[in-house]
């Protein structure tokens, strides 16, 4: 995890998210592009040089963000771009090598009754990279227990589980590993790979509707600062694939949710 890629929006958490990403890359030694993204205007005549003069705005506003962060020996550099902010996110991320996207739950912050927002959402679907979703005013903090839920025990794509390595390497992370057994699982889905079992600390079998229900009823008694999902096509974020929010009501975590790319 030697680059970081920092989706800033326009959120309050902005500041929050950034310090977060700041004691993360502190921790495991990388840097930060911060992205910023902002509409371009099609005008004429006078206003035609407005777009610079929101481009300036944007830059001053990074700048007001840096200046409220504690930025330790961390390498940040800003980036600002016109667009949509999914098509330069996923832009950014192939350009620049990025390892990691660590941004807010809820970057928009304007519907507080959202866990995922609909531009975190979109990043989930949109790029091939580990995602590390964190809570509104979540404070950095080592992770020492991590909870890993998954369905299938098939590992398809290479270096899936890199992440998990980086953080047990860099934070001595022990992972709890629950295998949920679903009605819809094949007998090779309930085989676990050997990079699975290599990586966890404890394996534990649940048979539960879904991961979903498997990781609520298991979090009391694991409670884990981390947890981990995989996701698939149709897996533990199938309500993105139908739009890219989740609410609250649906799903709410209070720890980081780390979000790994599997088989779509």
């Amino acid at each position: 995890m030697k680059t970081i890629l920092v989706p800033l929006g326009s959120s309050e958490n902005a500041v929050n998210t950034l310090q977060y990403a700041i004691d993360f890359a502190s921790e495991v030694n990388a840097n930060i592009y911060v992205v910023q993204v902002f509409g371009s205007t099609k005008v004429t005549g006078s206003l035609r040089n407005i777009d610079d003069l929101i481009e300036n705005r944007t830059k001053e506003e990074i700048t007001a963000v840096l200046s409220k962060v504690d930025v330790k020996n961390v390498d940040i550099k800003a980036i600002t771009s016109t667009g949509k902010i999914l098509d330069v996110i996923a832009r950014a991320s192939k350009e620049l090598n990025v390892d990691l996207i660590i941004a807010s739950a809820n970057i928009t912050s304007a519907d507080s009754s959202l866990y995922v927002g609909s531009i975190t959402g979109g990043i989930v679907k949109r790029t091939e990279l580990p995602m590390l979703i964190i809570p509104v005013n979540c404070k950095f903090k080592p992770f020492k227990n991590g909870l890993i839920g998954l369905r299938s025990g098939l590992l398809r794509k290479h270096k899936v589980l890199k992440p998990l390595e980086d953080l047990m390497a860099n934070f001595n992370t022990k992972f709890n590993l629950l295998h949920v057994i679903t009605p819809h699982n094949s007998e090779k889905d309930n085989v676990l790979h050997e990079d699975f079992k290599e990586i966890a600390d404890t394996i534990t079998t649940s048979e539960n509707a879904t991961v979903f229900h498997g990781v609520l009823l298991h979090l009391n008694s694991i409670t884990p600062d981390l947890i981990c999902v995989i996701r698939r096509k149709r897996g533990f974020f199938a309500k993105l694939w139908e739009k890219n929010s989740i609410k609250k009501i649906d799903f709410e975590s209070k720890v980081p949710l780390l979000v790994l790319k599997g088989n779509l």
